[in-house]
This record gives structure tokens, C-alpha cells and sequence, in this order.
């Protein structure tokens, strides 16, 4: 059994894989959105009135690391990262699952500690009143963004898989079954 199906025994849980899925999902839906809106209208004001949109390629820009950030979250928590798992039908289900906890730890230390060195970034980019070229939209507040979807990204890496009922836990309870609940060949 997937482990992104089961994960959602522990307390708290079920609400806040929901509220992650909710809102991370709806903030990349949205900017992915726009960005159709945008090319639309830039593509048929360039084509039919030989005006685009000023600032379309900013905009589209920004929204992209909207779309990427906002569902960096969504796509850890359903474990659906490229890996490279070759060795691993070669290594026994609890060294696996040592493994996999080690990487989500390893995930969430990372992303933690990028999330803070954009956070710091922000607040310099802030204080220099950094903007884009031509629409002159202060970026500060876009890296905070950033950085805040990386720290939730680090907290599903930490608390959400390794939690008890988690993804690592499943995959535990799937390994006394005979199967491990982790991707066997090729990358996922």
C-alpha cells in the first residue's frame, strides 16, 4: 500500500495534510493560473492590437517560483521527489527505512537552514529596496515567500513524515507485510 494514502493515523494529523493540500495547492493553482491569464492576454495584445503586457516576462517570473515553491511541499509530503533507488531492493527493509528517516531528517535540516538564509536575504533585499526592472514590484516580499514554503516543506520532512503514522512509520508497518511501501527500481 502507498504510503501517501495511510499516513494520516497520528494526532492533528489528517487536518494538517489537508490544510497544507488546501492552501499549497491553491496558492501554485492560482499563480499557474495567472500565468495563463497573462500569456493569453500577452500573446493576443501582441498579435492582434501589436501591444503585450508591460512587465509580462517579470510577472511570469515571479509567479513561476510561486508555482515551484508552493508546491515544493505539496510534493514531499507525497514522497513523489525523483530518486535514485537502484540498490535498494539489494538492502534489507530496516535499513531502509533507517535510510529513508536519515534523508527526511537530512531534508528537513537543509530546508530549514535554506529557509532561513532566505529569510535573512529578504530582509536585506527589504532594507535596499530591491525591485524588478521594469515594473519596479519589491522582491522582499516574494523571498519571504520563499522562504516560508521552504521552512513548511522542512517541518513535512520533519514532523510530518517521521511523525508516528507517518510515511517512514508506514513504510515500517508495510515492511512486516513483506513490503517496505518505498519505490522499488527505476526513479519515482
Amino acid at each position: 500500500m502507498a504510503a501517501a494514502h495511510t499516513w494520516a493515523a497520528g494526532p492533528g494529523e489528517p487536518f494538517l495534510k489537508r490544510l497544507l493540500e488546501l492552501l499549497c495547492g491553491l496558492l501554485a493553482a492560482v499563480a499557474l493560473f495567472a500565468i495563463m491569464v497573462l500569456t493569453l492576454v500577452d500573446v493576443v495584445g501582441r498579435k492582434l492590437l501589436s501591444q503585450s503586457v508591460t512587465g509580462s516576462l517579470e510577472l511570469t517570473e515571479i509567479l513561476m517560483v510561486v508555482v515551484i515553491f508552493a508546491a515544493l511541499p505539496l510534493v514531499s509530503l507525497k514522497g513523489e521527489h525523483v530518486v535514485f533507488d537502484s540498490l535498494d531492493p539489494l538492502l534489507p527493509a530496516g535499513l531502509r527505512r533507517l535510510q529513508r528517516a536519515a534523508v527526511d531528517l537530512l531534508c528537513c535540516a537543509a530546508l530549514a537552514a535554506l529557509a532561513w538564509l532566505m529569510w535573512d536575504k529578504a530582509a536585506q533585499m527589504a532594507g535596499y529596496g530591491d525591485t524588478t526592472a521594469q515594473l519596479k514590484l519589491p522582491l522582499g516580499p516574494f523571498v519571504r515567500l520563499m522562504a516560508v514554503l521552504c521552512g513548511l516543506t522542512a517541518l513535512v520532512h520533519g514532523l510530518l513524515m517521521l511523525w508516528p503514522g507517518g510515511a517512514a512509520t508506514d513504510a515500517a508497518t508495510g515492511a512486516a507485510n513483506g513490503d517496505d511501501g518505498l519505490p522499488v527500481g527505476g526513479a519515482t
